[in-house]
């Protein structure tokens, strides 16, 4: 199963050119960018591990796509997003996030089914990857 996360997750997979080019248009907009890694891509997880710093003056999309590199190099086997950041007064939030790498296998999510008092049926979203410890979920 392929996690449909962020945008552009219905693409195939993109290149470091399509980075670059995606990357180029935030900094253009004025947006600081930034690259993140994780092992658990739940939904709402939006806290990922940040690699290094966020690139706020950075003038050059080239740049983005060698941090990419390099975290790939280092966090392979994990997902790894780009997300841009918009700190304009009323926005100061992430206007464009995509997932620019993925472990070799993702074993995906399951619905769990919880009843409660009454006609009360709550659902949660549970990943597979949770079952293996912290760092060797895509070992």
């Amino acid at each position: 199963m392929k996690l449909r996360q962020g945008q552009f997750s219905f693409l195939p997979d993109l290149t470091d050119d399509d980075i670059r080019v995606q990357a180029q248009y935030a900094i253009d907009k004025g947006w600081a960018v930034s690259v993140e890694y994780t092992d658990d891509p739940h939904p709402r997880n939006t806290y990922w591990e940040m690699w290094g710093h966020p690139m706020f003056d950075n003038p050059d999309a080239a740049a983005v796509v060698y941090e990419v590199n390099e975290c790939r190099k280092e966090h392979g086997g994990k997902y790894i997003r780009v997300i841009a950041f918009d700190a304009s007064p009323g926005w100061e939030s992430v206007r464009m996030g995509f997932i620019v790498n993925r472990p070799a296998t993702e074993p995906g999510f399951r619905v769990v089914r919880q009843e409660g008092e009454g006609r009360i049926i709550r659902y949660t979203v549970e990943s597979y990857a949770v079952r293996e410890p912290e760092g060797a979920r895509y070992a």
